[in-house]
């Protein structure tokens, strides 16, 4: 048996999807002519709230698509040290959008309002790049799942607007956060002008995401999509997946988040293990004793068919998810309880 929870993307389409897969009404969604596409957009732009969707081929495009659509060549973007955009995406956004990235040093890949007001002092000064975007992750991936305070995230929103930047969330991961926080779609859609959600992590889709905003705004998507070459044809068999997923595995995602605090437990028990990071949704970072070290350990656990993901700084990843199941669960539960003190 493999256990792999390198990441929540490694899910596979369960039976009940791939039945809603087979059974899709397509056409062509270049000319917006695919019925499943569109049923999908109007879906999530109902439940957040907001005026428009459109559907990317990938999160990284529907991140850079956004950044594209709020600056300038030569603009700088605020977001957190930890964040995906500027880690993960292939530094996407100064080969797409000729933008710079400005790093606020938060806690756990989140900030504070104040750190906000911080980073923007100064803007009007000509020698420097001028801001024009601020970047949110919810959850956070390098700051292991955490979740932000939606309070904060209002006074940032408040800074934000008062000095007419552009507010995207990177949603990957975001409903891991309403389901952990008992928020909605819906306060989100009203906080920011755009969202992105991956729908092939924690919800299971194979693949795709979901970029929303306003009508003038998904227009230009539209066209930014097309120039990423993320334009598609067929596609309502990649809705159907995503609208099953959204109508079947979202409450579920508490599975994830109690498997992953129970993991944690038990880590925080291990004589191997010197620290594990908060924990509140299906990610868990931990470090294990630099006698041992990360990649030994990754290693040895690799050689039990137990695969984990190296996060740089000595720090090791493990995430829960859909495929992961209870069998799975007892296995790693037992083997970490063992003495890895080789």
């Amino acid at each position: 048996m493999t256990i792999d929870l390198i990441s929540d993307t490694v899910t596979k389409p369960t039976p009940a999807m791939m039945e809603a897969m087979m059974h899709a009404e397509v056409g062509d969604d270049v000319f917006k002519m695919d019925p499943t596409v569109n049923a999908l957009q109007e879906k999530v732009a109902k439940l957040f709230g907001m005026e428009e969707a459109l559907f990317f081929p990938s999160g990284t495009m529907a991140n850079q698509a956004a950044i594209k659509l709020h600056t300038q060549p030569g603009d700088q973007l605020i977001c957190d040290k930890y964040a995906h955009i500027y880690h993960y995406e292939g530094g996407g956004a100064a080969f797409n959008s000729g933008v710079t990235c400005k790093l606020i040093d938060g806690d756990r890949g989140m900030f504070t309002a104040a750190q906000l007001e911080a980073a923007i002092a100064g803007r009007a000064d000509i020698h420097v790049p001028f801001s024009r975007l601020v970047c949110i992750e919810n959850t956070t991936n390098k700051g292991g799942g955490a979740c932000w305070d939606f309070s904060e995230l209002e006074s940032v929103q408040k800074v934000a607007k008062k000095n007419n930047l552009a507010f995207h969330l990177d949603g990957a991961r975001l409903f891991n956060a309403l389901v952990a926080k008992k928020e909605t779609p819906a306060q989100y859609g009203a906080l920011f002008d755009t969202i992105s959600i991956c729908l092939s992590k924690g919800l299971g889709a194979p693949i795709g995401s979901i970029l929303l905003g306003s009508k003038a705004h998904i227009a230009k998507a539209l066209r930014v999509r097309k120039l990423f070459g993320g334009a598609m044809r067929q596609t309502g068999f990649l809705a159907a997946a995503a609208i099953y997923a959204l109508d079947h595995h979202v409450e579920r995602l508490t599975n994830d988040h109690l498997k992953a605090k129970e993991l944690g437990l038990v880590l925080q028990e291990a004589s191997y293990v010197t620290k594990v990071e908060p924990i509140e949704t299906n990610i868990i970072i931990f470090y294990v004793d630099e006698k041992i070290g990360a990649a030994h350990f990754i290693e040895k656990m690799k050689d039990k068919n137990i695969f984990l993901t190296p996060m740089g700084e000595g720090r090791i990843r493990i995430v829960t998810h859909l495929d992961y199941t209870d069998e799975m669960h007892e296995i790693l539960l037992r083997e970490l309880k063992e003495d890895h003190s080789f």
